[in-house]
């Protein structure tokens, strides 16, 4: 992790109390932190992002203490997530404190609160905290829809003029996980880089997942994943390059590769011996591994003026659902 001065640490927590924006370390991607509680400073990030201001944003404590400003019934389940996974890679959707962060929950009755674990970014939390800010909402830094920036370079491109901290690559690469904690029963919204058994056994109950439920008579499990609460990050298109990305086999890839008349880079687990001219970079056999480098990856390729990127797809397993989810979005 690159070296954060507390003198920048400080300007930024200042910059938050004063309504500005910044962006902010995490260990999942940089996010575009705002006062979770200044209407104005969250709806500037709604704009500077390109983002429908319906669609909440996830708002970033210090710690579990600050969890009663924002939420209430806190049912047992999520206690028990959050002792688990804070500071981490983990947001819980819970209902709202009423007339509490409705610009940051888009205006619906739930919020949705994550603890993150980067060092620059809990100081940043804990002295803003002293001035103030008693949350930050913080999507990703990047123009809505686009790709996930995991470098203070990658946040750079987007806004110029922007206050950066650069706390490094992001260690995990890939946005958090989202439980709904709303409904009586955890539902998983959105994955990441913690698994559904992980996640069970930490919240010592099934966490619900829609696809493990679509051949399930169980009307009240059905119920929970229907009206699941609006929650970031999870359009069907999302977290995508100006190239067109397709998911494919090492098989199918070889085949479409004869006779093509478009320039493509290809991501794959497996070696390949490709024609001159294309690029093809080694993908990592390890999920987490593949998580970290996987925005990177898309951003690199992109930029080389490639019209398409062909990714191999993720092999099956509960490791590997938050970058088979990332990269489905992608190429939606």
């Amino acid at each position: 992790m690159v070296n954060v001065s507390s003198e920048a640490v400080l300007q930024a927590a200042h910059v938050l109390s004063q309504g500005g924006l910044i962006g902010l370390p995490t260990e999942t991607v940089y996010g575009l932190a705002a006062d979770a509680l200044n209407p104005q400073a969250v709806d500037a990030v709604f704009h500077a992002k390109g983002r429908p201001a319906n669609h909440p944003l996830i708002v970033h404590v210090a710690d579990a203490a600050q969890v009663a400003l924002f939420a209430q019934k806190v049912p047992a389940f999520a206690q028990r997530l959050m002792a688990a996974f804070w500071p981490g890679p983990l947001t819980l959707i819970l209902p709202k404190q009423v007339g509490v962060a409705d610009a940051a929950a888009g205006g619906h009755a739930t919020v949705a609160l994550r603890c993150p674990s980067h060092p620059v970014a809990l100081a940043v939390l804990q002295v803003a905290q002293r001035l103030g800010v008693q949350g930050v909402a913080a999507p990703s830094a990047n123009l809505f829809g686009s790709v996930s920036p995991t470098t203070a370079a990658h946040v750079r491109e987007a806004f110029p003029s922007l206050l950066v901290l650069d706390g490094g690559a992001c260690d995990v690469g890939i946005e958090s996980t989202i439980i709904d904690c709303s409904r009586g029963a955890p539902v998983l919204l959105r994955p990441g880089m913690l698994s559904l058994s992980q996640l069970s056994e930490a919240a010592g109950v099934p966490v619900l997942h829609s696809p493990l439920l679509e051949n399930t008579s169980a009307p009240s499990a059905d119920a929970l994943i229907e009206q699941a609460p609006a929650a970031p990050g999870t359009l069907a298109s999302h977290y995508a390059p100006r190239a067109r990305v397709r998911l494919l086999t090492s098989e199918d890839m070889l085949s479409r590769l004869s006779g093509m008349d478009v320039q493509v880079a290809l991501w794959t687990r497996a070696v390949l011996d490709v024609p001159a001219g294309v690029r093809w970079v080694k993908m990592p056999s390890d999920a987490a591994q593949c998580a970290h480098e996987l925005f990177a990856q898309l951003r690199a390729m992109d930029a080389e003026g490639v019209h398409e990127i062909w990714v191999e797809t993720p092999p099956d397993g509960e490791a590997w659902d938050g970058v088979r989810d990332r990269l489905q979005r992608a190429a939606a």
